[in-house]
This record gives structure tokens, sequence and C-alpha cells, in this order.
């Protein structure tokens, strides 16, 4: 009884436990589910409040801002003058009224854009819901894709009008969120504002789409040359399909790799979700569908350009502008649109007026461009549309400050948008180049010196297979003149390829791009080859901005007088907005190109070819000026770059179509270059760059790059001493021990033997040279190596070998057997070719010159009365010579001998 009794109170206590189980679970989801709750209700009010406020934040509706599509921006001069507006919407074609816009183009932006635009109230809340949880489960990664829009067309007219500016300006995920917020919270409003006919006319009229295309009928005439009462329904269809990417899903849009099956089958999308939604027949779409197969589009562009006073510098100024606002505010290149034709912005550009239109009118002369002459004139062609075939193009920039004065991309009365060949297009650049990526790289990393000794020869096998060179056509010099040794300086001033590639093949190739990308150049992939890097030879591969223009090449030579440091070109000061606030300020971007020691001694040198070589036509006045020409291999292209104390330019002459010249060089461009550059420096005053510490002078020797010695300035060819400027610390501490004197046959050249007559030996200077090249130019003037091969003469008694007195001449000849003969007539040394049986021999001294001359007396002889000579007197002075023995002279016979010894 006793176990049973314990046995249920056990029991009892386990039951007890078990009962009170349950009630802590029930506890602990009490106060869980409590605590969500709670969470989920501040959540919510601290939500509902947030929004609130953002709202309270959103710019109040303004009907007049969508309706309001004239407020053009304008552009002004560095001096505030007024240059031009660009041209609003209303300029660019407004549809004035609903009614007149096609039924299936309203039923195609609906179908595509916004099915339940009709319905809802400015936001499409299932739309919201449905793009919020594809949104969530991509993000989750539990679904591929892109993130969905949501938004309604309603909600794209006031991003697009009303919330412009902070639908651009977008930086963080919450700005987004807050942007987002506004811009539901004003569509609710605007759908009770304006009818749904109101609001589409409004959308149809400003949606992007493309370009500076805003608004349906601006693009139907640009796609098909006709107002948009007049499309169809392919074309509607079309016109509704671009809007989501217009630039992608452009017809015109050539160059993407699906082309033309992108905006064809985008087309067939809107067309079939037209079907779906019942807007056309089966019928309607079936036919519809076959034509956008077809491509039956029927595009027929008409020209809406408009053209902008001073749009070489316009549309460059723009360019900036707008890189400048998709970086600091967001914005796409469709809303920098949007907001240039209606934000009223006004753009300070850094254009001098005065000089563009000078420049403008030294370009356009055509005299002034120095090629393509026939019969001393200069014959202007041009193209159908009045275009001069020949073009040119001209930047000038004040390198201090990084502000583009003078920018022309082009002459004569140009159609609008053509091409800039200052700014947008890119070429290559020849011999320019060589300053920027060889030689002043090889100073500025100190691998040279401006002395330094580079051998003008051609290249080695080595080279031609490490870069890919021709084998059978290697590069070579423009005129293939080499001159041996050369020293940086000279070979810039000659304009040198061979060393040039030596050069960067020295310093390495990577590091003459590097230097070249610190100069502003393009490097397409195809383009890191030594070609583009020592001689400007770039590939030019299409889509690819590869190379340089007169912008980027003014830029760079700026540094030369900058202390090495070059200033991205700057093309305006300032842009203010609508309400006057400034968006957009433009601050100076400096680049380190090389050091202050660096630029001024290739200042320095960029001063020769004006004075030595083909560019001296860029000279104007009394300015100083530096520069460096260059010609493209297939000289399609003559380029000159440099600059002044005051401003750095560069200019272009060529056909837009890259034919080559046929006659010309690249003096022309230093020609033009000089022309521009006199018009900029009107009025100003002579001044010189100062030169940086740091730099020494040392006199040099020219072929061995170290300190001259006294042999160096008695050279064969001239003094070859030179003052030189240096880096500190990288000036020559040793003396020049390339020249040496030496002692040769005067005669033949060689080394002097023990053979050699005293009276030819000679002392020279010389230079020592391993592997001399035989076609150089400085090879006649390398150490012999020769030694001289003169034969002995041997002192012999005349009188045994037969000749005696009063025998014939001819008879004394043949046996001195070829030697060297001088003749003394009536105590006068003669000389000339004798003919034989006139003269007799009267005697001859029995010593025989140090060179084996033998000295012979004659006479006349007594059976002929002819006179020696023209002159029968005695008394005749005229000196003569036989050349009998003489390596140049005819072999002595009766058939060739002349009575006239003269």
């Amino acid at each position: 009884m006793a176990n049973n009794s314990n046995e249920q109170q056990k029991k009892s206590s386990t039951s007890k436990k078990l009962k009170k189980k349950p009630s802590r679970v029930k506890r602990f989801l009490k106060y869980f589910f409590l605590t969500i709750l709670i969470i989920v209700l501040l959540t919510g009010v601290v939500g509902v409040g947030y929004i609130y406020a953002v709202i309270k934040t959103a710019p109040p509706l303004d009907i007049n801002a969508i309706y309001n599509l004239d407020e053009t921006s304008m552009l002004y001069d560095d001096k505030g003058e007024f240059i031009d507006n660009l041209p609003s919407i209303q300029e660019r074609y407004v549809v004035e009224d609903y009614d007149t816009l096609p039924k299936n183009l309203v039923n195609a932006y609906i179908a595509i854009e916004d099915e339940r635009f009709m319905t809802h109230g400015g936001i499409d809340v299932k739309r919201i819901l449905g793009a919020a949880t594809r949104d969530a489960l991509i993000i989750l990664g539990l679904k591929d894709g892109g993130i969905h829009g949501a938004s309604t067309i309603t909600q794209q007219l006031v991003k697009n009008s009303i919330l412009l500016e902070e639908s651009s300006a977008e930086s963080t995920p919450l700005d987004s969120i807050n942007r987002k917020i506004k811009e539901i919270a004003l569509s609710v409003q605007l759908d009770k504002e304006l009818s749904k006919e109101e609001i589409m006319r409004a959308y149809l009229n400003t949606i992007p789409l493309g370009g500076y295309l805003y608004g349906v009928e601006a693009a139907s005439k640009y796609y098909f040359g006709k107002s948009v009462d007049e499309l169809n329904l392919l074309q509607c269809a079309y016109l509704a399909g671009i809007t989501q990417a217009p630039s992608y899903y452009s017809a015109y849009n050539t160059e993407e790799e699906d082309y033309p099956n992108t905006y064809i089958n985008r087309t067939k999308t809107v067309l079939d979700k037209m079907l779906e939604l019942g807007y056309i027949s089966q019928e309607e779409h079936d036919s519809t569908v076959a034509e956008a197969d077809a491509n039956n589009f029927a595009f027929s562009t008409t020209d809406t350009d408009y053209k902008l006073n001073q749009e070489w510098f316009v549309y460059p100024a723009l360019d900036q502008v707008r890189t400048d606002l998709k970086e600091k505010y967001k914005y796409t290149d469709d809303e920098v649109d949007k907001l240039f034709v209606t934000g009223g912005l006004k753009i300070y550009t850094t254009m001098n007026t005065e000089l563009q239109n000078k420049v403008q009118a030294v370009l356009d002369e055509r005299s002034n461009l120095h090629v393509e002459q026939y019969n001393g004139e200069y014959i202007e062609e041009y193209s159908e549309e009045g275009v001069p075939l020949l073009q040119a193009a001209a930047t000038v920039i004040d390198y201090r400050t990084g502000q583009v004065k003078v920018l022309i991309g082009g002459r004569g009365d140009t159609p609008p948008g053509s091409i800039n060949n200052a700014y947008f297009d890119h070429k290559s650049i020849a011999s320019t180049t060589k300053p920027l990526t060889v030689y002043g790289p090889a100073i500025d990393t100190k691998v040279m010196t401006a002395a330094t000794p580079i051998d003008d020869t051609p290249i080695s096998t080595e080279l031609i297979n490490k870069y890919g060179f021709n084998t059978n056509n290697p590069p070579q010099n423009y005129n293939g003149v080499m001159d041996g040794y050369i020293t940086p300086r000279d070979a810039i001033t000659y304009s040198k390829n061979l060393t040039s590639i030596k050069t960067v093949d020295k310093i390495g190739l990577n590091t003459a791009i590097e230097y070249g990308e610190r100069a502003g150049l393009k490097y397409s992939d195809d383009s890191h080859t030594m070609s583009a890097a020592s001689m400007g030879q770039f590939e030019q591969p299409i889509g690819d901005r590869d190379g340089g223009n007169t912008t980027i090449l003014a830029s760079a030579f700026g540094a030369f007088g900058n202390n090495g440091v070059r200033i991205e070109p700057i093309l305006y000061t300032k842009v203010v907005d609508a309400s006057g606030k400034v968006i957009l300020e433009k601050e100076a971007t400096p680049v380190v190109l090389f050091s202050p020691q660096t630029a001024y001694i290739m200042y320095n040198i960029l001063k020769d070819p004006l004075v030595y070589f083909d560019a001296n036509g860029a000279k104007f006045s009394d300015m100083p000026v530096s520069g460096k020409t260059g010609t493209t291999n297939n000289v399609d292209s003559f380029w000159f770059a440099g600059l002044t104390p005051y401003y750095s330019g560069s200019v272009w002459i060529g056909y837009q179509d890259q034919t080559p010249m046929g006659n010309g060089y690249s003096s022309s461009a230093a020609d033009l270059f000089g022309s521009v550059m006199s018009v900029v420096h009107e009025g100003l005053e002579y001044k010189e760059i100062d030169e940086p510490s740091g730099i020494v002078k040392a006199v040099v020797c020219k072929d061995s790059g170290k300190l001259a010695t006294n042999l160096c300035s008695q050279d064969q060819r001239g003094n070859r001493v030179k003052t030189e400027l240096f880096i500190e610390g990288t000036e020559p501490k040793s003396y020049c021990d390339v020249h040496v004197a030496v002692q040769v046959n005067k005669e033949n050249n060689k080394l002097v033997s023990d053979n050699t007559p005293k009276s030819l030996i000679e002392t020279r200077v010389f230079i020592k040279k391993p592997n001399a090249y035989y076609g150089a130019k400085d090879y006649a003037y390398v150490v012999p190596t020769e030694l001289d091969d003169t034969k002995a003469q041997t002192t012999i008694n005349l009188s045994q070998i037969g000749l005696k007195a009063n025998m014939d001449l001819y008879d004394a000849i043949v046996l001195l057997n070829d030697r060297k003969i001088k003749y003394t007539f009536n105590g006068q040394s003669v000389s000339g070719s004798l003919s034989p049986g006139q003269y007799i021999l009267t005697g001859f001294t029995s010593e025989i010159l140090e060179d084996g001359t033998v000295t012979l007396t004659i006479s006349k002889s007594s059976s002929n009365d002819t006179s020696i000579g023209n002159n029968p007197s005695e008394d005749n002075n005229n000196s003569y010579e036989n050349n009998n023995g003489n390596d140049d002279s005819n072999d002595n016979n009766d058939s060739n001998s002349s009575d006239n010894i003269d």
C-alpha cells in the first residue's frame, strides 16, 4: 500500500509539471507576438511619419511646369556676352490638340507603358505591389532578371517635369526612396487636376526619344519624315517601343550587334500587348507583324537640326557640362538633354568670341593652307553640299588656367552637327607624339639626357620581331637619311623615327603609353603598340576613340610652359539654373606630366625645329615659339602643336575622308599655326618662360654626350661641341672618349703603315664607334681599320733600264713601265698627254721622288716643228702633267693621244 501511495504521488507531481509547461509557451508566444505587433505599429507610425515628412518637402504641384516647354538654355562667352539659345521643345515641334494624336499611338503607349492608365488614380497599386514582390525575389537571389520599375505615365510626366532635378540627383538608395514617395504623392494630385487626355498629351510632348528629340511629333519627323497624325500602326508601335531606351532601340543604331532585330522585336512586343488588351484585332496584329518582319517601317528622316552660333565651341562645352552633370547629380543622358532644352540654364563658356572669329577666318582662307598647290595657286574644291573638301581644325588654350579660348572643328559653311575635328574626332597624331611619349619621358625618367647619343641606324632584327614590324618593310626615317650618332635634341628637330623606336624600347613601351595617357591621348586595345607610342601611328578601330586631336595636343604641349603640369581643358566656368542657383562650377584639374626641369628642357629643345628644320613658318614677330610637326604615314594629316609664353595651340590639315594629300608637307601645318597664333597674340608684349631651378648647363660633345675635349671641335664635319641643358645631377662628369686623333694616308684615308710616304701622312680626328653602319652619314668619320697598302718605292739607275739622251719620248715612257712622270720643258715643269714622235728625251734625273715619280727633260724633235701646246713661243708657262701610271688615266697610245697638252 505504501508503494502504491508513492507512485500516485509521483504521477500527481508529474501531472502538475505537465500542466505548467503549456502556460509558459503561451506566455512566450503572447509576449513575442505582442512585441512584433508593437514593432509593426511603431514602424508603421514611424513610416507614416517619415512618408509625411518627405511629402512635405516635395515641391508644390505646378501645372505650368508641365506645359511650359520654352524655358530654353542660354550660352555666354568668357566676357558674359550672349552666344545663342539652345532650341526649346516648342521649336522642336509640339502637338497642340489631343485629337490630332493617332488612336493607335495613344493605345500603343498605354499598352507598353501603363495598361491601367485610364482607370488608376495616378499610381498603379497592383503594379507597384507586383514590381516590389519581383524585385524582392531578385534581390534575395530567388529569381533572375533586372529590377522592375512601376512608374505610370502620370509618374513619368511628374518625374520629367516637376521632379526633373531631384530625379537625377540620386546618390543613395534612400534618395531613390524619397524621390519615389514625392513622385507618387504628386502623381495622385496631378491625376485630380488634369484629365487623362491632358496628361497624355503633355506626356507625349515631353517624352525623351533620343538625343535632342523630345515628343512624338519631333520623333515622327525625324524617323519617318512626316507629322505624327500621319503615322500608321506599325510606326506608332515603333515609337512607343523605343521610349524605354531610345539609343538602344533606335533604327539608326546600326552598331548594335543584333541590328535590326533589336527594334523589330521590340515593335512586335508592343503589337502583342496591344492585341492582348484588345486595342487591335488579330488580323491587324498579324498583318502589321508581317510588315515589321519585312522591315517595312518606311524610315525617311526630315532634317530637324538647328545650327547654333559658334557650334564648333558650343557642342564641346555642352559635352563637358553633360559629363559633369552626370557625375555630380547622377543624371542620365536623356535627363541632361531634357534639362538643356527645358531647364532654362545659363552656361558660361570660356570662349573668346573675338579670337574665335579671327581664327575661323584664318582657317577659311584657302591661301593659308599651303597644300594642294597647282601652277602657283591654291584651288578650293567643294563637296556637293558646298563644304570645302580640304578641312582644318585649331585649338588655342590658356595653359596656365586650362581655359580653352579657341576651338574650331572645321572650315567653310558646314551643315549643323558636322564632324568636329578639334574635339570629338580622334586621329593618328604622327610625330607630334615624340615630345610627349618618347624624349620627354626619356629625360624625365633620367634614362637619357638631352645629350645622350642615339644611333640613327636601322633597327635590329630583334626589335623588328619584338614589336611585330613588317620584316620586308621595317620602319625607316621619313626621308631615308640616317645620321648615325645623334642627340635627342637633334632627333626631335629632324623628326627621326629610328631613334624614336630605340628610345621607347629603352624606357619601356608601357612607360611611353602611360605618359601618353597622362597627356590626354587615347589608346584603344589595338594601339598599345610601338608604332603608336614612338611614331603616333594609331590603329583607329571603328567605334573607339584612338589617338588625339587639336584640343588634346594643345593641352598636352601646354605642360612644357607650365612646369610640367597639364591642366585638363576647361570649356565652361559655371552653370546657373532657372532660379539663379549655381549648379556647376568648373575647377581646374591638374595632371602632372613632367618635372618642371624636364618641361623646360623640352620647351628649349622644341625651339630648334623652328630654326633648323621645317617648322620655321610657325614663328611670328619676335615672340618665342616652340613646337613639333607631324605627318601621318599615308600623308592624310598634317599636324603642328606648340606653345608660346602666353598660349598653347595645335592645328590639323587634312581631308575628312582621309584622302592622301597630293603635295604639301608638315611645314604646311607649321605655317598655319603661325598664322593662327599671329592673330591670337596681337597686342601682346614679348616675354619668355622662366627657367626653373634645378637645371645646369654643360659644354658637351654631340657624339659622346660627355664633356667636350679639344678633339670634339676638330671633327672633320666641323665643331661637334654643344652647350646643353641638364636636370641637375644628370650632367656628365667624364670627358669625351669617342673622338680620337689618328694618322692616316691623306690620299686613301687608311691607317699609316711602314710603307706610307711621309709626305702623305696626316693627322685627322675620327670617332670610335663599334658596329658602324655603312649607310649612316657618320660612317666616313669612324676610325678606319685598314692599314695603308701603298707599295714601297725603290731607287733604280735609270740609265740601266735603257734610258738615254735623244731617244724618242714614247720609247722612254715604255721603258719606265707605268711610273708617274713629270716633264721639264724649257726649264718649266709641264704636264699633259704628249704625242709620240714629236718630242725627244734630252735628260733625266737619277733620283725618284718619294711617291715614285720620275722627272724627264724633253725638247722638240728636230724632225717636227710642232710647238708644245697652242703657243709656239718658248715663253709658254702653262703646266702640264702626264698621268701615265695614275689609276684615273687612260692608256697612252697613238690613237688616243692629243696634240694639245692643256
